[in-house]
């Protein structure tokens, strides 16, 4: 037998263990491969088992050491970056009153990085005039025609004026409801219900939603249900909004933005839905951006706040998807 003593616990081991130890591990020496060096694991044997060192040595019966090959990496692996995780780091910078409450979804459209903060449903208020056009716009391709010199006019003074009166006219005209919630089907709104009769501005959304949405009007052509010249159309008018209706996600990009805006009080509380949806760009760079707040006290108020988060936001990803 080969003498040993016992070890306290904290004793630091010495360079050279007795082979009598409780447990003897069993290493198997592999040499490197072409692709860097070879880890090995080893089962340690029982107590009482010994592994000879020459064939010559005493005969012992030994089991044999699992040896598992590992080929060693080469580099560490890139951790992911959260989309997520940095939209909401962003958003504790924003100022929010109490009782208001606030969503967002942006979309870096070079790097494909994307990121919500928030999933409650908001009232669209007239942010819901972009889905209402791109229902019209669909229903005429599924019909193989083109819009009616009237409901040009309608859109035109429904997107660029946010005209009430028009935006009803192609409520009607799209089936309301039921004709918005068959092309969000197919849109990619699935958190998107319309609201009850002629009560479109009630609608109710989700900043993915209005994203999903945003992707079908200014993301990949080849991912959109609208054709080439929907969508055109659809970005020329949210590219030319009128004076005085121009804030919100811009705040992001002042110098290239194509947005719809949505405001609306509400009559029970006298609190303000505030809404901005649109494409900026910053640095030469595309950005999808959507941001959904009610409970604001003040319409200037909740106007500082949608712009403050759309900043916050592209900035978020800027940094990230660069």
């Amino acid at each position: 037998m080969f003498p040993h003593r016992a070890r306290r616990h904290g004793d630091r081991p010495s360079r050279a263990r007795p082979l009598g130890h409780a447990a003897i591990a069993s290493l198997v020496l592999l040499g490197a491969t072409a692709s860097g060096a070879v880890y090995v694991s080893a089962r340690a044997h029982d107590a009482g088992e010994l592994v000879s060192s020459s064939a010559s040595s005493r005969t012992t019966t030994t089991k044999e050491a699992t040896v598992e090959p590992v080929t060693a990496p080469t580099s560490a692996e890139p951790t992911p970056v959260s989309g997520d995780a940095l939209l909401a780091e962003a958003m504790g910078s924003v100022p929010v009153e109490t009782g208001a409450r606030l969503s967002v979804a942006v979309l870096d459209t070079e790097s494909g990085l994307s990121a919500v903060y928030g999933d409650a449903a908001f009232d669209t208020a007239s942010i819901v005039k972009a889905d209402i056009l791109a229902t019209l716009l669909l229903q005429a391709q599924d019909a193989g025609r083109e819009l009616t010199a009237q409901e040009k006019t309608y859109a035109s003074a429904m997107i660029r004026d946010s005209d009430n009166a028009s935006a009803g006219a192609l409520w009607k005209a799209i089936g309301r409801a039921q004709g918005l919630a068959a092309a969000n089907a197919r849109l990619g709104l699935d958190g998107t219900e319309g609201g009850d009769g002629m009560l479109w501005g009630l609608t109710q959304t989700t900043a993915a939603d209005q994203l999903a949405l945003l992707r079908q009007v200014f993301g990949d052509a080849d991912d959109s249900e609208l054709d080439a010249g929907s969508r055109s159309y659809v970005q020329g008018l949210m590219g030319d909004i009128a004076a005085g209706q121009d804030w919100g996600v811009s705040a992001a990009g002042p110098t290239g933005f194509a947005l719809k805006n949505g405001w609306l009080p509400r009559t029970a509380t006298g609190l303000w839905d505030i809404n901005s949806v649109g494409r900026v760009v910053v640095d030469g760079r595309a950005y999808l951006v959507a941001v959904l707040s009610d409970g604001n006290s003040t319409k200037a108020g909740g106007i500082s706040m949608v712009e403050a988060a759309a900043k916050a936001a592209v900035s978020a990803l800027a940094g990230a998807g660069s």
